[in-house]
């Protein structure tokens, strides 16, 4: 038995397309998908998900692009982590080195 959709097919289309319309009548304004959704009685957060499905569907690369930007993200902050393990590992074995060290301090 099929799944029966809260939204049928053509109020999704049409979402989507007044979504893709307004956001290129005003590129960066934010607050397009609650406004259409709320028009059109459509919950946000189901019209944001069918924005972005619609999106990776027509431009798969921007999707590919998305990905890659939020892991270099991802890595960089890592490194960042890394490299401050690694500075106190330093510090400590310098610190330990010092007192194994059977020279006396001058």
């Amino acid at each position: 038995m099929p799944v029966q959709r809260k939204y049928p097919a053509e109020l999704i289309e049409r979402a989507v397309r007044m979504v893709a319309e307004k956001q290129r009548q005003s590129p960066g304004r934010s607050g397009i998908i609650r406004e259409v959704g709320d028009l059109l009685g459509i919950h946000p957060e189901a019209l944001r998900h069918w924005v972005k499905k619609a999106e990776a569907q027509a431009d798969p690369q921007a999707v590919s692009a998305q990905q890659e930007r939020e892991r270099i993200r991802e890595l960089e902050k890592e490194v960042t982590e890394l490299r401050r393990a690694n500075e106190i590992l330093k510090a400590a074995a310098v610190f330990f080195a010092s007192e194994l060290d059977p020279k006396p301090p001058r």
